[in-house]
């Protein structure tokens, strides 16, 4: 599993992509998108089919690639198009295959202010 820490962004591209394409062309998906790509943040880009994930992301000096291919199942695409930003538990749950926008999580208790 690549380490994700808890403030770290991570880029949801929407749109399926041809999952042939590597270092280069998802670079130019990034740039394309006015997105920082050094910023080590996580660009993630799931699979025409949707049984492929691939995350790019800057990591000491060079640019880093994770793939996971499910075997069975896909994993769950957002329709329309362009960017979402993801915590790094709706990426946990996407990459388990769930449905991170299907899941309820209570409000969060916080002090009152005042």
């Amino acid at each position: 599993m690549i380490a994700v820490s808890e403030h770290m962004r991570v880029h949801l591209f929407v749109e399926p992509v041809d999952m042939r394409k590597g270092f280069d062309g998802l670079s130019a998906l990034v740039r394309a998108h006015n997105l920082d790509l050094f910023s080590g943040e996580l660009f993630v880009f799931i699979s025409k089919r949707g049984d492929r994930v691939k995350i790019l992301t800057w990591e000491r000096g060079g640019l880093a690639l994770w793939y996971k291919r499910l075997e069975r199942g896909t994993f769950k695409r957002v329709k329309g198009s362009g960017v979402l930003q993801l915590d790094k538990w709706a990426l946990q749950l996407l990459l388990e295959g769930l449905d991170p926008r299907e899941l309820k999580r209570p409000p969060r208790w916080s002090p009152r202010v005042g």
